[in-house]
């Protein structure tokens, strides 16, 4: 039997998405000039290289961490079509032709009904197939911390694909869920929890989250993301002309100012600086880079609300329009911007200054 190599890079993405995590995969593959076809279903896109030669590099070359619209990055083998009568013996096959070696094996399905419909039919194959793979030596304790995913997309279509340490997430399907505190002014306070998580080392917490920090939070009424930095010890002042969540205001961490967060300034540098105002992208953008340029602030983490078309180049535009303005500024910084599980139509980004 010929070696069966991984010829598609597969990612999945939030459902509605797909386009722009298409366009994002499609960039990296131009800047390698590598030739590849397209195919997506809802909630994945994946690219093929058109030679049949593997898709290490390509995979390898994106990092996990740079990508914006993917949940998870993998280098993947040929879609499966499976015998409803038998569906273990074609993923056997094909896992014995790639000579793959893995240390566990995740099960996942893209992030729809259709997808979670399938939880059933992957409770019952999962422990047989385990056990068959460990009797061939496939599943095994010392393989380099591989991971075999197998993405089902129907009842008999399943796609195997590798991840490796270092470039892809390690949560299933790529989401991060978290429980909604009940004492939160708004369900918004999970966009900045989860944008901590992703950009943030947990060991880095104590230092970069500390009490006693200073805060502003832009646009900040009821309180949601507010009622985030307080509860890491932070003083927050919470811009905006709207009411914040009387509770909250109890805890004597915050002042509120009713002003304009575009044009309010701080009384001195501050630790942080959030923003979930909702306006166009390029007017949030001027205002950031206005705090970066001036350093009234060592950390930040604003989102971008995009158009429903052509995300991804607007994405890009605001990004590189930042970078440009930064260097030309002279100002040293580490940009980075995800498609989070709880953002929508929208993207988050942190900056951290670097002097």
């Amino acid at each position: 039997m010929s070696e069966t190599v991984p010829t598609s890079w597969l990612v999945y993405c939030r459902p509605g998405f797909e386009s722009d995590a298409l366009s994002e995969l499609q960039h990296h593959a131009a800047l390698q000039g590598i030739a590849c076809e397209s195919s997506r279903g809802e909630g994945w896109v994946s690219l093929t290289r058109v030679d049949g030669e593997a898709v290490n590099d390509l995979h390898r070359q994106a990092a996990f961490k740079k990508l914006i619209f993917a949940r998870q990055s993998l280098a993947a083998l040929p879609a499966l079509t499976l015998s409803r009568d038998d569906r273990l013996t074609a993923i056997l096959d094909q896992v014995k032709a790639s000579r793959w070696s893995f240390e566990e094996i995740w099960h996942e399905t893209p992030d729809t009904n259709d997808g979670k419909a399938l939880a059933g039919l992957i409770k019952a194959l999962t422990k047989p197939l385990e056990s068959m793979l460990k009797k061939r030596g496939a599943l095994r304790r010392s393989a380099g911390a591989r991971r075999l995913h197998i993405f089902w997309t129907d009842g008999d279509q399943v796609q195997l694909a590798m991840s490796f340490p270092g470039n892809r997430s390690d949560l299933i399907n790529g989401i991060r869920r978290l429980r909604f505190p009940s004492r939160a002014p708004s369900r918004s306070t999970l966009k900045l929890e989860e944008a901590w998580h992703e950009f943030i080392p947990r060991d880095e917490w104590e230092v970069r989250l500390a009490p006693h920090m200073q805060a502003a939070d832009l646009g900040a009424a009821p309180g949601g993301w507010t009622w985030q930095l307080v509860q890491r010890g932070m003083y927050v002042y919470a811009i905006d002309n709207g009411p914040m969540e009387s509770q909250l205001m109890k805890t004597g961490q915050i002042d509120h100012l009713k002003e304009d967060g575009f044009t309010w300034e701080p009384p001195q540098r501050l630790d942080w600086l959030v923003c979930d105002i909702v306006d166009k992208p390029v007017r949030v953008l001027a205002m950031v880079e206005r705090w970066l340029i001036r350093k009234w602030c060592k950390e930040a983490i604003f989102n971008l609300k995009l158009p429903m078309k052509k995300r991804w180049d607007e994405v890009t535009r605001c990004l590189t329009a930042l970078d440009e303005s930064l260097d030309k500024a002279g100002v040293h910084a580490n940009v980075s911007c995800r498609h989070l599980y709880h953002d929508r139509e929208e993207v988050t980004v942190h900056v951290r200054l670097r002097d």
